[in-house]
């Protein structure tokens, strides 16, 4: 083997253990210092508008994508006897319309939903291992689906009282007698600042708390 090709496979040597100390010190920093987790999701509070009666639904103005204040009157149901308004519960924006003018409704029925896009957070899922790490008012790094170019920043606020196996509706059954145990997840409420109107609810984020 010539002097020049043996200097050359050492130089490539020398830039591979390079690179792998380089990662393995990255990627020990970025466990040292931060939790991480792409089991998150874009979250808002969710409301509905629903009929107050039985009847036939006049002057309705449930448009997707309008803006609406509290107490609001969307239009009104006719009964025969008497005409009931139809008001919103909260502000928000319409992101559903279930229903049309001059429609029969039900006493009951779900009409629109909407949702406060003013106060858009993330729902993440955390290792139990993690939960020990992080705490209430804790910086976040956020990136979201629908416009993965941008860097939102967030804060921690709140760390959910039980794990999400608690809510589900199919208990896990152990009937042969054998055992896995599986890491838990604990929902964690993320703040979102400032998100960007292509940040949705429903949009998969993200998420990189600081420790």
């Amino acid at each position: 083997m010539s002097k020049g090709r043996l200097i050359f496979i050492n130089i490539v040597g020398i830039i591979v253990v390079v690179a792998l100390l380089a990662a393995g010190a990255y990627f020990f920093y970025e466990n040292k210092n931060y939790v991480k987790t792409d089991d998150a999701v874009v979250s808002a509070d969710i409301n509905q508008v629903v009929a107050p009666a039985s009847g036939l639904l006049n002057n309705w103005d449930g448009k997707e994508g309008n803006v609406i204040s509290a107490h609001e009157e969307l239009g009104n149901i006719s009964n025969g006897k008497q005409g009931l308004p139809v008001d919103s519960m909260d502000k928000g924006t319409i992101i559903k319309n279930e229903v049309k003018k001059n429609q029969m409704v039900q006493a009951g029925q779900v009409l629109a939903q909407t949702a406060d896009m003013d106060h858009l957070y993330v729902t993440a899922n955390i290792d139990e291992t993690d939960l020990k790490d992080i705490e209430v008012g804790d910086s976040v790094d956020i990136t979201v689906d629908g416009d993965s170019g941008t860097l939102f920043s967030g804060k921690i606020d709140s760390i959910g009282y039980a794990t999400n196996s608690v809510f589900s509706s199919l208990p896990s059954q152990n009937s042969n007698g054998s055992y896995t145990k599986v890491t838990q997840k604990v929902p964690v409420k993320i703040s979102i600042q400032n998100p960007s109107k292509k940040v949705l609810p429903g949009m998969n984020a993200e998420v990189k708390i600081s420790m």
